[in-house]
């Protein structure tokens, strides 16, 4: 029985997947058709790295892979049906926003109503959760709170989108994690999986293009992405426990980490919270001289250390789970030390330490 389930799983995955190899090479040809094409920019805020022209419908040919796999492997019920109508929305806005930009305003109002439409028809809610004993049943509140996870989860995919490949490889890293717990828990059959293994193969599927060099990008689409994350984390682990529902969270730890960072820079430098700049997690580690491929393999290997520390830590051992979060967390402290994600950096007081620092090593040898 277990290895039908695999094989059904594999089934799904490989048949997105190959979808949306395929779809792509249209979608280059309908986003060069309507100007939705990205051309690089020299000014600073430009957060994409690139030296011509890139066609930007990458995250239309996912949501088609999507709407591909659901009807060959979905079932239809009312939760479904607003996930179909807010994913329009979200495409919509995007599809909108490739070909003409549109104000950070306009957008925020397309992922309100999107995440209106899964809280109130959907009925897909954070509806409460028990943590060190405690019950917290957040009532009417339930539906606030859902809208702002789902644009928060929207816009954390959104920011992470500054080199080829990395916030679809984000996204599938999150789905093979979300696949490779529900399965194991024995929740086959579940929405929450179908969900996670079609996004994963058409995820995979834009990735076979969108890797370094990029032919094509998700665009403003890669929305898309973040919000079928938010309604995967909210069907299967919004849970009674504390910890359950931070899972998905931890498993997003590296974009998560990188729009916080983000948004406490722009206060201290008193900017606009969405302007654009370099200083993201991947502008950093480029500025240490790795190259555009290796930056974002990087990205992946410690992205997938989160998620494998979140498996250990549901399925087999939660204190070696916390022990991998613990040293993924000094690393991330020291990264925020030493380079300016948060704040620049004056370069002649970083000199000065390292000098007192090897002055201090050298007279201990002594």
């Amino acid at each position: 029985m277990a290895n039908e389930e695999i094989i059904a799983m594999i089934k799904i995955i490989l048949t997105t997947m190959l979808f949306s190899i395929a779809i792509m090479p249209l979608m280059k040809r309908v986003a060069a058709h309507i100007g939705a094409i990205d051309i690089p920019r020299e000014d600073e805020g430009n957060r994409h790295i690139h030296h011509h022209p890139i066609p930007k419908l990458g995250g239309v040919g996912i949501f088609l892979g999507f709407l591909f796999g659901y009807m060959l492997f979905g079932i239809h019920s009312i939760q479904m049906n607003a996930i179909l109508i807010g994913s329009f929305i979200i495409v919509l806005t995007g599809i909108i926003d490739d070909i003409k930009p549109l104000r950070a305003l306009h957008k925020l109002i397309g992922q309100i109503a999107a995440g209106c439409i899964i809280a109130f028809y959907g009925k897909i809610l954070l509806n409460d959760i028990t943590a060190f004993g405690f019950a917290l049943d957040f009532g009417i509140m339930a539906y606030p709170l859902t809208v702002l996870f789902v644009v928060a989860c929207v816009n954390i995919i959104n920011l992470i989108d500054g080199l080829d490949g990395l916030s679809g490889g984000i996204a599938s890293i999150f789905y093979l994690t979300i696949s490779i717990i529900c399965y194991f828990q024995g929740r086959y059959g579940s929405l929450e999986l179908t969900l996670a293994l079609i996004m994963l193969g058409s995820t995979l599927g834009f990735l076979v293009h969108n890797f370094y060099p990029a032919s094509i990008f998700a665009g403003d689409c890669t929305m898309f992405m973040g919000y079928i994350i938010a309604v995967i984390s909210l069907l299967g682990f919004k849970g009674t426990a504390l910890t359950s529902f931070f899972v998905p969270l931890l498993i997003l730890a590296i974009p998560i980490l990188d729009t916080l960072f983000a948004i406490i820079r722009r206060i201290l430098k008193r900017k606009p919270i969405f302007s654009a700049d370099k200083e993201h997690l991947h502008h950093q580690l480029l500025g240490m001289k790795f190259s555009h491929r290796n930056t974002v393999l990087i990205i992946y290997a410690i992205n997938i250390l989160f998620a494998l520390a979140s498996i250990f830590y549901i399925l087999k051992d939660p204190v070696l789970g916390k022990i991998i979060y613990i040293i993924l967390f000094v690393i991330v402290v020291w990264f925020v030390f030493f380079t300016s994600v948060i704040s620049d950096k004056n370069p002649k007081k970083i000199k000065k330490l390292e000098k007192i620092v090897k002055d201090r090593f050298k007279n201990k040898k002594k």
